[in-house]
């Protein structure tokens, strides 16, 4: 484990959406790291195919949301 430096702007973006998606900040960078190491492995993939991706890697079964 180690110690990452980001700035005071990220630091708040990040403590703002840790608040609304019930996370650490620490979770919601790791998060934010996470799909954006993603994203650059797979450019041609949304933000929401590599989510639905990691669910399907993780066996979780996805229920559709009405029309």
């Amino acid at each position: 484990m180690g110690i990452v430096k980001i700035d005071d702007d990220m630091h708040e973006h990040a403590r703002k959406a840790s608040a609304v998606m019930c996370r650490s900040i620490n979770a919601q960078a790791e998060f934010w790291m996470k799909i954006g190491m993603l994203a650059e492995a797979s450019p041609t993939m949304s933000f929401n195919d590599i989510v639905k991706a990691q669910f399907m890697a993780a066996h979780v079964r996805l229920v559709e949301a009405a029309a």
